[in-house]
């Protein structure tokens, strides 16, 4: 058994801050979809090396946030209408699924009551943006972690940058599409046990936000 150096683990860090920072920033709207991200310029307002920077944006690749364009010059992810409205029906599905699995199984009311925490914590009120897309992304990841399905699980979460940068397509303005109201029929109709309602409800669902979402993007 070896001890990691503590070079490594120092670069290990700073990586990772590096990339919860252009993560954060790219998540808040700082940088917009299709803005160009520059090494040298992130590495001097971080205070980090290219490298670290590198493998940051790297990362943030894999994550779908930021994608290569002309030249492999880096830029903040962007999604046509198309790829919207696909990616939603690719969420339907798979949540689909999940509630699927839920109504199930036999810890179903245990999965309802974790599903009500999780939309306590979708505000209905006006408040910080990315704070109401955490809320809203962490009900839809719990929704699909209650299934007991590890590969449901691995596929949304390969899927959740595209969706921030979806929701980045529009503003603060789309919060609405985030309210608890818009969640809470999804969890009651688990409840009820009436698996055609709650795919039902999931498919609106999904369809209203893709609309919502692909028409900001078309309008951008």
């Amino acid at each position: 058994m070896t001890i990691e150096p503590l070079a490594s683990l120092d670069r290990s860090t700073l990586r990772e801050r590096a990339l919860d920072s252009v993560r954060s920033a790219i998540i808040s709207g700082q940088y917009r979809p299709g803005d160009h991200l520059s090494e040298v310029e992130l590495a001097g307002s971080l205070g980090v090396s290219r490298g670290t920077v590198r493998e940051a944006l790297r990362h943030l690749q894999q994550e779908g946030l930021v994608s290569a364009g002309n030249r492999g010059m880096l830029r903040v992810s962007s999604l046509t209408s198309v790829e919207v409205r696909e990616l939603f029906q690719v969420r339907a599905a798979l949540e689909g699924m999940a509630v699927r699995a839920i109504i199930a199984s036999p810890r179903r009311q245990d999965a309802v009551r974790a599903l009500r925490a999780a939309l306590e914590q979708l505000s209905e009120e006006a408040e910080d943006f990315p704070a109401r897309v955490d809320a809203d992304l962490a009900f839809h990841l719990q929704l699909c972690r209650l299934s007991g399905n590890s590969m449901l699980v691995e596929s949304w979460r390969h899927l959740e940058g595209r969706m921030r940068v979806a929701i980045l397509n529009g503003a603060a303005w789309q919060a609405p599409m985030m309210a608890r109201d818009r969640h809470a029929p999804i969890v009651d109709a688990i409840e009820g046990a009436d698996e055609a309602v709650a795919l039902r409800i999931v498919d609106e669902h999904m369809t209203s936000a893709a609309e919502h979402f692909a028409g900001a993007t078309e309008s951008a």
